[in-house]
């Protein structure tokens, strides 16, 4: 019988959430010698990977079941049940889930991996249902609908997401602009050289840039129109929006657990009840002297969130995580970040083949503390090492093409 960090015994557990987090907590669980019940709701069935929607299985190289995170035989191995189904409240104190059919279904512990929704715009129009969002195989599959040569497809939002359908969208013929009130996007994430870099890709590709601040939406027989503050009207269409996402956080909510952007969890993952923890885009850490930590919705955080509530559920020491990381593809290269691009410091390029190619952001005290680069994987990895160990690097040797990061490691 396991015993999370309040000593008190888990014999089973119920995900609500089969995103890569609630996957991973149930995956970890397992791989962890969890041996009691373990239940996953979703209202998609099996699992499935999201960061494809946008690529692979947008442009139709992969389908419904390469991005599954396993396939149907891995539960049934693993003896973890997969409920199709919304979950519709949540009874703490009993570790209680209740369906939205009325079915209810109670274990030791709870873990809310419920993620986000689409953040919508607040503008007239914003709400319209033929204005797209992102989020699922449904919402990809609508898009993918709509993409057909000379279709003009309006996307507002040139973060990651846009970013990436903007690039998706040309194969198809579709003519694209891409519209966001900041020049360039994505300076907070990988910096403001890269980011200028990575945004004028667009134009060289052939999709229009606008930056400014839409208004309105309105459509008629001739589509959809997107007005501008500037008093630019552009039509289109289809119109996409990705500008984030909103967690949810009506399950806790409801049930009295505390929020603020989130679902408000210490360093273990636990919420405020010992019965409940929350992980994933949804969860928002509070350390314990009291610092309230940035919700984060990449990839690998959820994936961290994951194994770090499976190793307190069961009562084991809580892993260890690297600086933060994350990837992206547009126009055929593959962009990685670890760490932060934005503080204090100086930024240290190096080239390949005479062109920016990999970004070092150096702290006040000479400290790496962020890299981003294109198609450098391998340069991000020996980075984040740099990071995590704190080694002290000449920025001369970091600009070096000739020198090998990894060595620089040891």
């Amino acid at each position: 019988m396991a015993l999370d960090i309040v000593g008190a015994p888990v014999e089973s557990v119920t995900i609500v959430g089969g995103g890569m987090s609630g996957f991973t907590t149930a995956k970890e669980l397992r791989g962890r010698g969890f041996a009691g019940n373990l239940i996953i709701i979703d209202p998609a069935g099996l699992p499935y990977d999201r960061p494809p929607l946008s690529k692979d299985y947008l442009l139709g190289s992969r389908d419904a079941q390469d991005i599954q995170l396993a396939h149907a035989d891995w539960f049934a191995e693993h003896q973890v049940d997969v409920v199709t189904g919304h979950a519709a409240a949540l009874r703490p104190d009993e570790a209680t889930v209740v369906l939205e059919d009325g079915s209810e279904i109670t274990s030791s512990r709870v873990v809310l991996a419920t993620g986000g929704a689409a953040r919508r715009l607040g503008i007239p129009g914003g709400d319209f249902e033929t204005v797209l969002e992102l989020r699922t195989r449904e919402d990809a599959d609508r898009l993918r609908s709509v993409l057909k040569p000379g279709a003009r497809l309006a996307i507002i939002g040139a973060g990651l997401i846009g970013a990436e359908v903007a690039s998706s969208a040309l194969p198809f013929g579709a003519e694209v602009v891409l519209i966001d009130p900041v020049d360039p996007p994505l300076v907070p994430a990988v910096g403001h050289e890269l980011a200028r870099l990575l945004h004028d890709m667009h134009p060289e590709r052939g999709i229009r840039v606008v930056t400014g601040v839409p208004t309105a939406i309105t459509r008629d027989s001739a589509g959809h129109h997107v007005v501008m503050e500037s008093g630019e009207r552009i039509d289109a269409d289809a119109v996409l929006v990705g500008i984030g996402i909103i967690p949810e956080t009506g399950l806790a909510e409801e049930a009295g657990l505390e929020t603020d952007n989130g679902v408000i969890v210490d360093e273990s993952q636990r919420t405020g009840h010992p019965n409940v923890y929350a992980v994933g885009d949804s969860s928002r850490i509070r350390r314990s002297d009291g610092t309230l930590l940035r919700r984060a919705e990449h990839w690998e955080h959820a994936v961290n969130t994951g194994a770090t509530a499976a190793a307190a559920l069961l009562g084991q020491d809580l892993p260890k995580h690297g600086a933060s990381w994350f990837w992206s593809d547009r126009h055929g290269v593959h962009i990685e970040g670890v760490g932060n691009m934005t503080g204090e410091g100086n930024t240290v390029v190096r080239e390949k083949d005479g062109k920016p190619s990999v970004f070092f952001r150096l702290d006040p005290d000479g400290y790496l503390a962020g890299c981003a680069a294109i198609d450098g994987g391998m340069s991000v990895r020996a980075a984040r090492r740099l990071i995590d160990q704190r080694i002290l690097v000449d920025p001369q040797r970091l600009a070096d093409p000739a020198v090998d990061l990894k060595k620089l490691t040891k």
